[in-house]
């Protein structure tokens, strides 16, 4: 039941997977990881919104939001050493502003550590929706010495995440259940077992979460880090976004272009594309992303999917999930490893290269009936602790892109008219993302948000990054973005997994932080591997 993949996932999730796996996995060489080639995920088709642009908000701040934009913040010391937090009120409603209302938003920094003299603070966003950009920063964040010596580092968790008025629709337990819920139904009473699964799931959101759900729109949020802008003192938004983020960030370069400093936008996607072809185009990267692993495992002799093709591979891994399905692996405590579990593990995995080592041993393993390993890949991607409490990205994903665009479908027949279409884009994977992509049509709150392309003409230069094998925002959806964008220039990863900066590319890392302190972009088609 992993519905967040179809949409958009966090590249702070994909860093904590890698962790776990690097841990499970130390005694794997580099060249385990060696990159596979493979073609770009375009197979999916471009359905791109009408003319519309978004249009940019006007540049005067109107007189009812001039006490948000006029707060100062008590920041005091947090989380990790060097690091201190503050609390931003913004409006619940933009169009209705009231104190009554007001949303506190957790901000986090650490300022510019020098030498060099301070540019202005950088703002970054993992993705998701709904991964916390505080957790990102304070964890992960790709940003070396030499850019943050520059910069106040900034994140905030946006409204709906983590710390900021988060988002919760189901108890631990419920989850447990709803993660298990089979997403390849097979009779019509499995169908009926999923779509009241996705009913509970909304009903548990709006029981819990009612009035907040109609304002957390990536608009909302791109409003919000305007306010942090000002608030902060700067001119200028300094940002580097990844996944969803990149969504975020393009957003408001759309609303706000003449606010817009350097901006990196990484594992771009194409706002202008409708939520059918958002996972088409998702289910073709992963198949993408599949290709590359099986090419690179049918030459090694212990290869849990043969050695014959990559075809073949395909084609033991579905008879794998088919076993699963009408036989769950046993694990080491009481839930079992469904088809819906092994296959988010193998998702997990797709996000990095490096953790197809391990995804190796793990298949084997399901294979001779143990669970376990791809049960813990699949709980790294739902950010499900030992304790098995869950992380709330969970529910500010559905909700953020419930309400960003119309569902894919809304009925199981139109899941059923579709799923050739998946099917073509992945014969492995296909057939649970079609039957996902029902998850927003049972949701409560009527989406506000249409696909528009994003322009943001007269803003400056903005780098848009795309990987060539990139399984959760395939390639095409960069060049897309860059096509769009007035002043974008595209950099280009030959390479595999979610994203690029940070990921092992000195080329990539250097183009980047070469524009990040020096403010110059690469050369136009510049590639990296």
């Amino acid at each position: 039941m992993a519905t967040s993949r179809l949409l958009r996932t966090s590249a702070a999730a994909l860093a904590a997977t890698a962790l776990l796996i690097s841990g499970c996995s130390s005694g794997s060489s580099s060249s385990d990881a060696a990159a596979s080639p493979g073609r770009t995920a375009e197979a999916g088709a471009q359905r791109p919104a009408d003319d519309a642009s978004l249009a940019p908000l006007p540049a005067a701040t109107p007189a009812n939001l001039r006490p948000y934009y006029d707060q100062k913040l008590s920041w005091h010391p947090c989380g990790v050493a060097g690091f201190e937090c503050a609390t931003l009120k913004a409006p619940l409603d933009y169009t209705k502003p009231g104190a009554a209302t007001d949303l506190k938003l957790a901000v986090a920094r650490k300022k510019a550590t020098g030498p060099g003299s301070r540019i202005g603070s950088l703002m970054v966003n993992p993705g998701g929706p709904g991964g916390s950009a505080i957790d990102y920063l304070e964890q992960y964040a790709p940003q070396p010495a030499a850019v943050r010596a520059r910069y106040d580092m900034v994140a905030m968790d946006p409204r709906g995440v983590a710390r900021s008025e988060p988002v919760e629709c189901l108890s631990n337990k419920q989850m447990d259940r709803y993660t298990q819920t089979d997403q390849t139904p097979d009779s019509p009473a499995e169908v009926n077992k999923l779509t009241t699964a996705y009913r509970n799931f909304a009903k548990g959101c709006e029981a819990h979460s009612g009035k907040l759900l109609p304002h957390v729109s990536t608009i909302e949020a791109a409003r919000d880090m305007d306010v942090l802008r000002a608030v902060l003192g700067d001119q200028k938004l300094n940002y580097v976004g990844s996944s969803y983020g990149t969504f975020l960030g393009a957003t408001y370069a759309g609303l706000y272009p003449s606010r817009v400093g350097r901006m990196v936008l990484d594992g771009a996607m194409n706002p202008a594309l409708d939520s059918r072809t958002i996972n088409i185009d998702q289910t073709a990267g992963f198949n993408t992303a599949f290709t590359a692993f099986a090419k690179e495992c049918i030459k090694r002799k212990d290869c849990p999917l043969g050695t014959k093709s990559v075809q073949d591979a395909g084609r033991q891994l579905s008879a794998l999930f088919k076993k699963l399905d009408a036989h769950p692996a046993e694990t080491d405590e009481t839930r079992k490893l469904t088809e819906s579990l092994a296959t988010t593990g193998v998702i997990a995995a797709m996000y990095d290269n490096r953790a197809w080592p391990v995804l190796r041993q793990y298949l084997a393993q399901a294979k001779a009936g143990n669970g376990r390993g791809l049960l813990t890949l699949s709980d790294s991607y739902y950010e499900r602790d030992p304790s098995g409490a869950y992380a709330n990205q969970m529910y500010a994903n559905p909700a953020v892109n419930c309400l960003d665009l119309p569902s894919a479908f809304t009925t199981p027949d139109q899941v059923r008219a579709a799923l050739p279409s998946f099917r073509k884009a992945s014969p492995v994977f296909g057939e649970s993302f079609a039957w996902a992509s029902l998850n927003c049509g049972y949701w409560p709150v009527k989406p506000t948000g249409t696909a528009h392309r994003i322009v943001a003409k007269g803003a400056a230069p903005i780098l848009v990054v795309g990987t060539t094998r990139d399984p959760a925002t395939p390639y095409v959806w960069a060049k897309a973005l860059a096509s769009q964008l007035s002043s974008a220039t595209l950099l280009t990863y030959d390479g595999d997994g979610h994203t690029a900066y940070g990921r092992g590319s000195d080329c990539i890392d250097t183009a980047i932080n070469t524009y990040l302190v020096e403010g110059t972009v690469p050369p136009k088609g510049k590639r990296c591997k």
